[in-house]
């Protein structure tokens, strides 16, 4: 459409140049203008009118082909874009997954320490059990042999009267030792208390 607006133009503005050319030569005896000299301009006038022409189409052609790479280039970047959309998309739906599964497995983990703590206390109970029912020297007497962290997580749990006694018959060191260790223990829960509560 362009190219025939100028296409148009073009060749209103050789009609007005012809129409001056005319009545220009009409009128050239009186200006005593040859007529040859006339029809020589006239001639490369033509000339130059088909070299502008050919200049003018050649610049239609480069817009042309400019305006065809631009909306090429533009239908390109809109593909690529709706590409990247839905890469980001996948990613993200990716990443939710992700983070969903990852919830999913701290859960478990959260479950399963409480399950194997609840064991534990199981077992220690059962074990505590066992030393309130001994006699108190010999339940010294092996505690004194175990390693001392163990043997305090047993005379945690058992009662103050059933502790005293087998604290009685152990070596003074190490119910000395043992001594300091519970009441290490009681002040450590005391102050998780009450630094908790506050």
């Amino acid at each position: 459409m362009e190219k025939y607006i100028k296409s148009e133009k073009i060749k209103m503005m050789n009609k007005k140049i012809k129409i001056f050319l005319i009545v220009f030569l009409s009128f050239s005896p009186l200006f005593g203008v040859d007529n040859q000299k006339l029809i020589d301009c006239y001639k490369i006038f033509d000339q130059k009118k088909a070299e502008l022409e050919a200049k003018a189409e050649a610049i239609l052609e480069q817009q042309e082909a400019l305006e065809s790479l631009k909306n090429t280039y533009m239908a390109l970047m809109k593909k690529k874009e709706k590409e990247l959309k839905l890469k980001e998309q996948e990613l993200n739906a990716t990443l939710a997954k992700i983070k969903e599964e990852q919830k999913k497995i701290q859960e478990l983990v959260k479950k399963n320490e409480e399950i194997l703590k609840a064991i534990k206390e199981a077992k220690l109970d059962k074990v505590t059990q066992s030393y309130a029912k001994m006699r108190p020297k010999n339940a010294a007497q092996i505690l004194e042999n175990m390693k001392p962290k163990d043997a305090v997580e047993i005379l945690q749990k058992l009662s103050p009267r059933i502790l005293s006694k087998i604290l009685a018959k152990m070596d003074p060191n190490k119910a000395a030792m043992y001594t300091q260790m519970l009441q290490k223990d009681i002040n450590e829960s005391t102050d998780t208390f009450n630094t908790g509560g506050s």
